[in-house]
């Protein structure tokens, strides 16, 4: 392959260093993986209804989230196992985040710990929390809490896990449970087995913890069961235990987001985890409008951003930002920082060239009017036929 050039190229790149299982993973969704289909064709029948004649000479793809300034309206997501795809991959991605001048969030399934990613890493850093039990929930915040996170965001919608039929197939799991065949996989991928042999097999580092003693904790981990109890009583409780910004993660209402906000809740990110949960779950991007109007906080987006095209159609339609999953894990399956790095800075010129393309000069000036609506046309073309 030549120099690559989009997201889908580090896709590709990405496919081709990894063990067909490792990919499978990064990859896969829920059953049949209609939902991330159905996150991407959202995207794509989101058309823009550009403005002409409007000075996009100088153009500011800035935001402030919370007070603070983002370079750009992309949060990298908290996503987990990132060092099965790239030694350190927690870090990695937290160093570009820093450059870029983004929030890096670290999942609770993360394989470099809260700590390890506090001290190497400097920049905006947010904690995501899996309530696997209330007692070691407690501890994971105050962890985060002490390494100075500013912002927690509560997962909501892992109250099962979601059947990935393609890790169901490969025996996938932590730790890797190796046959011949996945023996025979890495040696057909050397650099990524060699990366392993020299490194070591990740582990969820967020759960090696001496605070993890008593057998209840250790039952839970092992099960890696969500408490499926959870619900909006509860989340008085989470709300006690942080006193920085706290967003809820995984919504698709509008009452559910607002019914958040009521509870504490200071911003809520839209997401159907990436189709890897429920199949038949809406895109984020079809509530996106509806949430911003009905609650007091921001919303952010995630789920199927591969253009810097999807980030200003997600903030016109009423996103603060969005979050990059599977993207920025592709460009670090592929290089590593390099490929992290350059996949930013594809996300960076996207979102520019689209302003300039729509004739917006800022992102601050994005809104609904940039974005065509089917519905005005019909009413148009119908109005001269009404007697």
């Amino acid at each position: 392959m030549n120099k690559p050039i989009n997201v889908a190229d580090y896709r590709a790149l990405a496919r081709k260093r990894l063990p067909k299982m490792v990919f499978d993973y990064l990859e896969g969704g829920a059953e049949d993986e209609l939902g991330m289909q159905h996150n991407r064709k959202v995207f794509e029948d989101i058309r823009f209804r550009p403005h002409r004649l409007t000075d996009v000479s100088k153009r500011d793809i800035s935001t402030k989230i919370f007070d603070k300034d983002l370079k750009a309206p992309v949060v990298i997501a908290p996503t987990g196992l990132n060092g099965v795809l790239w030694p350190d991959g927690d870090l990695v991605l937290a160093r570009a985040a820093a450059k870029f001048g983004i929030p890096f969030a670290l999942s609770t399934a993360s394989t470099a710990s809260i700590e390890a990613v506090a001290r190497g890493a400097d920049g905006e850093r947010w904690f995501q929390l899996y309530v696997v039990h209330r007692k070691l929930a407690e501890l994971l915040v105050k962890r985060a809490l002490d390494c100075g996170y500013t912002t927690l965001i509560l997962t909501t919608d892992v109250g099962v896990n979601g059947k990935r039929e393609r890790d169901m197939r490969n025996g996938f799991g932590m730790p890797v449970k190796y046959s011949l065949s996945t023996l025979i996989d890495g040696a057909l991928h050397p650099r990524w087995s060699l990366d392993l042999l020299r490194n070591g097999m990740p582990q969820l580092a967020n759960f090696a913890s001496d605070q993890v003693q008593d057998t209840e904790l250790q039952a839970a981990l092992m099960s890696r069961q969500m408490d499926a109890s959870f619900s909006f009583d509860d989340l008085q409780w989470l709300r006690d235990q942080w006193p920085h910004k706290l967003l809820i993660k995984g919504l698709a209402r509008p009452e559910d987001a607002e019914r958040c906000i009521q509870l504490g809740a200071d911003g809520v990110i839209l997401s159907n985890h990436g189709g890897r949960q429920l199949d038949s779950a809406i895109s984020p991007m079809e509530t996106v409008a509806a949430t911003a109007a009905r609650i007091n906080g921001p919303v952010f987006v995630d789920s199927g951003v591969r253009r810097g095209s999807d980030v200003v159609k997600a903030v016109a339609l009423g996103a603060k930002a969005v979050l990059l999953g599977r993207a920025t894990l592709y460009g670090l399956a592929a290089q590593g920082p390099k490929g992290v790095e350059a996949v930013l800075s594809i996300f960076m010129d996207e979102i520019d060239r689209t302003l300039a393309q729509i004739g917006c000069p800022s992102v601050s000036k994005l809104g609904s009017d940039f974005i065509w609506d089917a519905s005005e046309c019909h009413a148009d073309i119908a109005a001269p036929f009404h007697l």
